[in-house]
């Protein structure tokens, strides 16, 4: 039996492509990217920052985290800077009851300097109060913008 030339063409052509998906390829790393543990970052950003009710280690904290013109945006408003993002987590502290805290609900992931971290807030053995997610965009492996996304 003989064949027709064209008759096994998609064959030939699969052959010449790669198996690998590209969504698994490795992407490249330009120099402005710097390999960020989001997990790491965002895990600290949660309890170093937004958990921390001593005002100087709080302000530490955001010293180490974020990049000094760094940004906070969550629903009722914005701030600009370390000072600036400490008093925004001084206010919300103040209407939470002392005893509350936040909780990771799972391990943070991202890629390309923007990482998300879903957490869950309420007393330690009581009642989940409110549930969020965190989004930040990071530069030079430091956070340069949080947005908070509030669920509940």
């Amino acid at each position: 039996m003989t064949s027709n030339p064209g008759e096994n063409s998609s064959t030939s052509r699969e052959t010449s492509v790669s198996k690998t998906p590209l969504a698994l390829k490795p992407a490249a790393t330009t120099s402005s990217e710097a390999l960020v543990d989001y997990d790491a970052m965002l895990q600290a950003n949660l309890v170093r920052v937004f958990g921390e009710r001593d005002p100087s280690r709080r302000l530490e904290a955001i010293r180490d985290l974020y990049v000094e013109d760094a940004e906070l945006h969550e629903p009722h408003g914005s701030v600009q800077g370390h000072e600036a993002i400490s008093q925004a987590a001084t206010d919300l502290l103040a209407h939470l009851p002392p005893n509350f805290t936040f909780t990771p609900i799972r391990n943070a992931v991202g890629h390309h300097n923007v990482g998300r971290l879903q957490w869950l807030s309420g007393p330690p053995d009581g009642p989940v109060a409110v549930t969020g997610t965190d989004v930040a965009q990071f530069e030079g492996g430091l956070i340069r913008a949080l947005y908070v996304f509030l669920d509940q």
